[in-house]
């Protein structure tokens, strides 16, 4: 996340961010294409022998500022692989250029085309890490708002829920966490939002789903690392999500950074992590998971 230096002009800040993905290791078997996903560009990681009439969208991390799919593109290519259906990674709009609700609107707009593709919503889910994780629960919150067909499911990653900055983990685990701090989380905040960080503004279910009426959403799959300083944003996430009725399945991976999951194909941890979102996500799309993993030995 950005934020050390917020005088570096953004077109630097994102060229740096950019390498984000370097870390990860490229997985085999997944091809990537451009497409216009109705209005909004976006990129297909699409898995040698996965399922063709299920799908993913995804939306990257990176605060609303920075990331984009190509950085994002191996990390849901080992998810799209291990899961074996296409994932969507959508490109949407980033502030400052475009603020709030901009992402979230694009994630619609994604997700309707993919329903005007022919993708029944019983078969699409919605994935996301970070400011991404947050999109996974923001736009069901959406869709719903304008009474459009909710998907199967959606698994936030380390998921930036909470804007006003409350949770005691930002404090808790401020020495741990080497990627997310408290005056990058403040500075990311004022930016997306374009205004002088108001409590009103950085309460809006929209932008903070940690604040919003959570009933009637599928279910959720939420993952997150033990040393985060988001790591509340996460466990009040599931605490709201379970009060208000929804199926919530909840791992905490001990000792793992903001989104480990970039260490797929390299660190057991991020691996063992793709195989969990797998093993829960491809029954909730209709697909047999022992069938895959035992095809994928």
């Amino acid at each position: 996340m950005p934020g050390k230096n917020p005088d570096l002009p953004i077109e630097d800040v994102r060229r740096l961010f950019e390498h984000w993905g370097d870390v990860t290791a490229e997985p085999r078997g997944v091809d990537y294409s451009e497409v216009d996903a109705g209005g909004v560009s976006a990129l297909w990681a699409i898995p040698k022998g996965g399922a063709s009439d299920r799908v993913l969208q995804a939306t990257h991390g990176g605060g609303y500022v920075v990331g984009s799919p190509y950085n994002h593109r191996k990390l849901f290519g080992h998810i799209a692989k291990v899961v074996g259906v296409p994932v969507l990674i959508i490109d949407y709009r980033r502030a400052p250029e475009h603020l709030h609700p901009a992402p979230v609107e694009d994630a619609v707009r994604s997700y309707q085309w993919l329903l005007a593709e022919g993708f029944q919503p019983e078969k699409i889910g919605l994935i996301g890490d970070s400011a991404g994780g947050a999109l996974a629960v923001t736009t069901l919150l959406l869709l719903r708002e304008r009474g459009l067909p909710l998907p199967a499911a959606s698994v936030p990653l380390s998921p930036w829920t909470d804007l006003l900055v409350t949770g005691p983990s930002v404090v808790s685990n401020h020495e741990k966490d080497h990627f997310v701090k408290r005056h990058v989380i403040d500075h990311l905040s004022s930016v997306y939002l374009g205004d002088d960080g108001t409590s009103v503004a950085r309460r809006d279910p929209l932008a903070s789903p940690l604040y919003a009426d959570l009933a009637g959403l599928p279910p959720l799959y939420v993952q997150v690392g033990g040393d985060e300083t988001l790591l509340d944003d996460a466990a009040r996430l599931v605490d709201a999500a379970r009060a208000a009725g929804v199926e919530v399945k909840y791992d905490v991976y001990p000792e793992q950074q903001h989104v480990f999951h970039f260490l797929a194909g390299s660190a057991p941890e991020a691996n063992q992590a793709v195989q969990d979102i797998a093993q829960w996500l491809r029954p909730r799309l209709g697909l047999s998971w022992e069938e895959h993993r035992i095809a994928a030995e």
